[in-house]
């Protein structure tokens, strides 16, 4: 594309850029456009991916971030995107798309995704110091698409309020859950219990008292975060990567650049025996809530999973007067602990016509399901029931 920098107030004329990659863009310039309220399209996150070897070569990541800049050469608004050769990574699952489209003869892959790596976080996908960006930005990853023969562009983890900027420009919209904690005001843990069935109640007390019976726990952030910490840490996160989907996608470099770049916004849990850690769960700290991302442990220990990664976190939410606590994908167990089911986002755009009226169809019939999965669910929560 083009790099000469017209006006953005001119949405008609703007042209967009391709950059060869985040951790080369200023890094102010970047996170004016992101915002505060989420750090995983900050600057700091973005980069650490790169700079530590998660996001790059032999990882099927390739930043490819797109970029309209202002008269001054200023970025006035950009994309959090990548060429992707698969679909690991991404907590939204379009392997039978691409299977699919490749049966009939297509190539799905590469495809453009816009996202922040690794994280099923919603958040901001159109970074824009003016709304009005959004559509020419939208536009230039469609172009990106279809003059380079790529199949396809995916936005995952789209906050509501962008939705409609997505369906506006034709993309199709897709739907999943989530579980999330709310603070309902509250003062203390004791105060979130007073919220629950006596039953759920009890139930909650009997795990942590366990849990808390078999470990010491400890909250460390910022410089109170040590090099011992990370290589405890680091084993693990191997741990539970190795389980889950067979190679961690964090190198041990990204957690010391993200505590270099963003340790006051990392909370490590840590469960300690006899002083040596043996379990752990990272989170990371945003304006308004606290998300859980990664966990592993070294000792199965009854009820630690849940203590370390929902009761602590919940704990941590409240003394800092966080609204939210949201743990990561998936988890249906989660719905028992205080956490709600609430719907997620991605957006989609197929250049093929016939296979982007097919996902279509899809799409719809699937919104439906997960709608009156999501009804099913908060009825099943442990919250007292009003008459």
């Amino acid at each position: 594309m083009p790099d000469s920098p017209p006006s953005p107030s001119d949405p008609a004329a703007v042209i967009a850029r391709v950059a060869d990659d985040i951790a080369s863009l200023p890094a102010a310039e970047w996170d004016a456009c992101a915002g505060t309220a989420n750090p995983f399209v900050s600057h700091a996150f973005l980069s650490a991916m790169e700079e530590s070897g998660s996001v790059g070569p032999g990882t099927g990541w390739k930043s490819l971030p797109i970029i309209i800049e202002d008269q001054a050469g200023t970025i006035a608004a950009c994309l959090p995107s990548y060429l992707k050769s698969h679909s690991q990574g991404e907590y939204i699952f379009d392997q039978q798309w691409a299977h699919a489209f490749e049966n009939a003869g297509g190539q799905y892959y590469p495809k453009i995704q816009i996202a922040s790596p690794f994280s099923p976080v919603p958040g901001p996908r159109l970074l824009l110091r003016e709304e009005a960006m959004a559509v020419p930005l939208l536009r230039a990853a469609e172009q990106l698409a279809a003059t380079n023969g790529i199949s396809s562009v995916h936005a995952t983890f789209i906050i509501e309020s962008q939705l409609d900027f997505f369906r506006d420009a034709g993309w199709m919209i897709r739907s999943d859950s989530q579980f999330h904690w709310r603070n309902d005001d509250y003062q203390s843990f004791d105060d979130f219990l007073a919220a629950l069935s006596s039953r759920k109640r009890k139930a909650i007390k009997k795990e942590r008292r366990k849990a808390q019976e078999a470990a010491e726990i400890i909250h460390l952030t910022g410089d109170d975060i040590t090099d011992e910490h990370w290589e405890y840490f680091w084993v693990f996160y191997q741990d539970t990567g190795a389980r889950k989907w067979g190679t961690p996608y964090l190198t041990r470099a990204a957690f010391d650049l993200l505590h270099q770049k963003m340790g006051e916004k990392l909370l490590l849990i840590l469960a300690l025996q006899d002083g040596v850690p043996i379990a752990g769960a990272l989170n990371v700290i945003g304006e308004e809530t606290l998300y859980g991302r990664y966990w592993g442990c070294t000792r199965d220990i009854p009820f630690l999973h849940f203590e370390i990664c929902y009761y602590q976190a919940i704990d941590a939410a409240i003394a800092r007067g966080l609204k939210y606590v949201e743990a990561g994908a998936q988890g249906s167990h989660k719905l028992a602990r205080g956490y709600q089911p609430v719907p997620t986002w991605s957006a989609h755009y197929i250049v093929d016509p016939g296979f982007r009226s097919a996902i279509a169809d899809y799409l719809d019939r699937e919104r439906r399901a997960v709608a009156a999965d999501i009804e099913f669910l908060a009825e099943m929560g442990p919250f007292k029931k009003s008459d």
